[in-house]
């Protein structure tokens, strides 16, 4: 890490500000070259003209340097907050690789605050995934993991691991010692609270992931239903083709749209039915692909015809879908109503019609989507960290097995395996913590 680096820090287009950082030995050198300013204090804000390599104006802008370990990366880093636009940024940028600084890879400024110890991993990936939050439930979770919320989980079953991992390598090797004798039970119940710790965790990690990536909600219902209507409603514009021809929608139409705080990915799908059409069939295994990957399904009912063989069918996909979030409207409420409404109201249908609007199915929405958000369990935010706590849970079941029966080297290498998976969450496991919890706790004087 020796080589000083700098990238624009800020997303690229016209803006009022644009960001550029540099971080490593020739931070300051860099600053002072742009800027022709000698004396730079850390931690403010200096006003000062910024010049290019012929020494021409580039701007006037905001320089600020942070004083090695006290920065971000835990190098020197000064920024250039300049006027915003691509030309203005871009000339500042080439002055300075200009300089020799090399431009920064994706994710390098993070990467070195990690090698330097100023974030572990978990506060790393929520950085990634808060530029990436998909509402505002996403970014209040992501700002608490930045603050150290699982690093302190880690931290805690790594310490109820290792005391267990103490007392069985003390069992081993100083079998002579007195140990006291609910030792075991002790150890057992640890370990089946960590177990259903973790359970709990994944359960809510696996319920809340789409607060992270956006919600996934499937349309679904037969031809003619309003699929299409209803996604336009919800888009604000004319997105999907409106016909009264049965089969208009042959593929699944995916948008992002925004429903209160959470930006969800609204997917049209083709109408289902019965079809002989090639091209339709393939349309309509998507659309039931969709509503399998979905993580809200909205099922529409055409209230102005009575229940057919496509609606049957569209009621046994929900009734079978018992992991999903389902809510099922009834459309065309303005006509005079047919459909036999006691079938559907286990799911509490939402009355509704295209040309009186959808407000009653979007505030339903929300309230769901809101609901989903609730909740102050801890949340896994990437599938690295999700299969890390799966390895552990594993690893604990398999170490039970060999402590009931007395195998205590079973046990300790199942055991090792255990805080190695919840380790690479955060920060790497180090054998020597052993030898701190057997000789700090025991006191055994050996």
């Amino acid at each position: 890490m020796a080589e000083t680096i700098t990238a624009i820090a800020t997303a690229h287009g016209v803006s009022s500000i644009s960001i550029i950082r540099v971080s490593g030995s020739r931070a300051l050198e860099v600053a002072r070259h742009l800027s022709k300013k000698e004396t730079i204090k850390p931690r403010y804000a200096h006003l000062v003209p910024l010049y290019n390599k012929e020494d021409d104006l580039i701007d006037q802008a905001i320089l600020i340097y942070f004083a090695a370990p006290n920065s971000f990366t835990g190098e020197e880093i000064v920024e250039f907050q300049c006027h915003g636009g691509m030309i203005v940024a871009q000339e500042v940028l080439d002055t300075i690789l200009a300089m020799g600084v090399r431009l920064a890879q994706p994710g390098e400024f993070s990467k070195r605050a990690f090698l330097n110890g100023k974030i572990d991993l978990t506060e790393a990936e929520a950085i990634s995934k808060l530029i990436e939050a998909k509402s505002v439930d996403a970014a209040k979770i992501l700002a608490k993991q930045m603050k150290g919320e699982l690093r302190r989980f880690v931290d805690e079953s790594r310490e109820a691991l290792l005391r267990s991992l103490a007392y069985s390598e003390v069992m081993i090797d100083y079998a002579e010692e007195d140990i006291p004798e609910d030792i075991m039970e002790s150890i057992l119940k640890q370990l089946d609270a960590l177990i259903v710790q973790i359970e709990q965790i994944v359960d809510a990690s696996h319920r809340r992931r789409g607060l992270i990536e956006g919600f996934k909600v499937a349309i679904i219902g037969k031809p003619n239903v309003g699929k299409s209507s209803l996604l336009n409603a919800l888009l604000s514009y004319e997105r999907a083709i409106v016909s009264d021809i049965a089969g208009t929608t042959r593929d699944t139409i995916e948008e992002q749209v925004r429903i209160g705080s959470h930006i969800i990915r609204l997917v049209d799908t083709a109408g289902i039915r019965n079809s002989e059409d090639t091209i339709e069939k393939i349309g309509i295994e998507r659309s039931e692909q969709s509503a399998q990957d979905a993580d809200v399904i909205i099922a529409l009912f055409d209230g102005s015809r009575p229940l057919d063989e496509e609606d049957t069918r569209i009621l046994s996909m929900i009734e079978s879908a018992k992991e999903k979030h389902i809510i099922v409207a009834i459309n065309k409420s303005d006509l005079p109503a047919v459909l036999e409404r006691e079938k559907l109201a286990a799911f509490n249908p939402i009355e509704v019609s295209a040309k009186m609007g959808f407000a009653r199915l979007t505030d339903a929405l929300e309230k769901l989507l809101d609901s989903i958000g609730e909740g102050e369990e801890l949340m896994l935010i990437s599938a690295r960290q999700i299969e890390a706590v799966e390895a552990a849970k594993h690893a604990i079941m398999e170490a039970k097995i060999p402590l009931e029966n007395g195998e205590l080297e079973f046990f300790s290498y199942h055991l090792q395996e255990a805080v190695k998976a919840l380790s690479s969450i955060s920060k790497p496991y180090d054998s020597e913590e052993i030898l701190d919890k057997m000789f700090g706790e025991f006191c055994l004087g050996k």
